[in-house]
């Protein structure tokens, strides 16, 4: 490991599950916010990237086209790089994998799902052999940039949305003597936009070729499993901004959050009483406003680079930038495409096929965007209510209905 120099270290990650690897890269910024990081996803990928010795190689036995295991041996034949530490991760935890592995000396074998505490543990020692790891600082904006330019570029590499709901104390609570209680885990972030995203996206992505698309965030906690499932949500709160702290973002995502709990809970209850799967229309609702908070989490970025905003910017933002972001999003965590149509069924239903549930979110979205004085009548006379027999006494009764959070 070079921490001679004032070099910060590079890593070099080669993982095929890109929520892993977007994990493992946010936690080697937490240990050095400083670390030069190099991401791939396939053996060639990062035999390429080998060619310049990093200080550190993380990679997964399981690698398209070369394998982990395979770029291991490679290192340890090499004189140039025979000392690097590399840290092999695999889904192989039996005996004879195991065995094979030893004779090549890795600095860790490491098997899936992941005990991160462990890893973190690991990486603070390899990581932290310079004092002088600094303190890192939000980069200032360039000279000249405009708020239209920041947020157009920040579109095709943001985050998601700021967690609103306390993910740790929620892990906490599902924790028990048996281990982590994944419906009490589900049952106190279900509302979170970002976390169901993110956890219903990693779920897809792990999932074997040909298995059913995960539709809703209980089957994507028992797809991950408790360690991966766990993993993924306390990684999420070490990100940048995963919490809004500026009060006029924040007062803005709790209006969203509002709107999309109430779209959940409606959607919700109309599912039941239309015999329809209602926790996927659940999602569904759920996940309508993520574009919006994604947007909020940028703008919080923008104001602590020393951008400048207002309610007048933050409106103008929000009307011309919240859709682009949560289709860019939608696109880029290659959420299912029978949950997006849903998704997007809340703000209109457009062509082709009306199945039931995108009609009852879109009545959802409707019946959550109504303000304290204006009826249902109008929401009965829509198309979606008509196709659905549904009335305006139905209507008014899920309108009175309790809000779950």
């Amino acid at each position: 490991m070079n921490t001679a120099t004032s070099m910060p270290p590079r890593v070099l990650i080669a993982e095929s599950d890109p929520w892993m690897r977007d994990l493992l890269s946010q936690m080697l910024l937490d240990v050095r916010c400083d670390a030069r990081l190099q991401a791939c996803a396939t053996g060639p990928e990062a035999l390429e990237h080998l060619r310049e010795p990093p200080d550190l190689v993380i990679a997964a036995r399981e690698l398209l086209g070369i394998s982990g295991l395979d770029l291991l041996r490679g290192v340890r034949k090499s004189p140039r790089l025979s000392a690097l530490p590399f840290i092999l991760l695999s889904e192989r935890s039996d005996s004879a994998s195991v065995r094979e592995v030893l004779p090549l000396a890795p600095t860790a074998y490491l098997t899936k799902p992941l005990n991160m505490t462990s890893l973190k543990a690991r990486l603070q020692t390899l990581l932290s052999g310079s004092a002088e790891v600094g303190v890192c600082r939000i980069p200032q904006i360039a000279a000249g940039t405009t708020l239209e330019q920041y947020l157009t570029r920040r579109r095709l590499d943001c985050d998601g949305g700021p967690l609103l709901c306390d993910v740790q104390a929620a892990v906490q609570r599902a924790l028990g003597p048996q281990g982590l209680n994944l419906k009490v885990l589900e049952a106190n972030v279900r509302s979170d936009p970002q976390v169901t995203g993110v956890l219903v996206s990693a779920a897809n992505s792990a999932a074997k070729q040909g298995a059913a698309p995960v539709l809703t965030l209980m089957q994507a906690l028992q797809a991950l499993g408790p360690t991966q499932s766990m993993n993924l949500l306390l990684g999420m709160t070490t990100r940048p901004s995963a919490y809004l702290s500026d009060p006029l973002l924040f007062e803005q995502a709790e209006i969203c959050w509002n709107r999309s709990t109430h779209t959940a809970e409606f959607a919700r209850n109309i599912a039941h009483q239309q015999n329809v799967d209602e926790w996927r229309c659940y999602c569904a609702g759920v996940l309508h406003c993520l574009g919006d908070l994604a947007l909020l989490r940028v703008l919080q970025e923008w104001r602590l680079a020393g951008g400048e905003l207002d309610q007048t910017k933050l409106t103008y933002a929000l009307r011309t930038f919240g859709a682009p972001y949560g289709s860019e999003l939608h696109r880029r965590w290659r959420l299912p495409l029978e949950l997006r149509e849903m998704i997007a069924a809340a703000y209109q239903l457009g062509g082709g096929v009306y199945t039931r549930e995108k009609l009852i979110v879109n009545i959802a979205a409707q019946m959550a965007s109504l303000g304290a004085d204006e009826d249902v009548t109008q929401i009965a006379q829509g198309k979606p209510a008509r196709l659905l027999k549904i009335g305006v006494s139905q209507l008014n009764w899920w309108r009175g209905a309790p809000m779950i959070r």
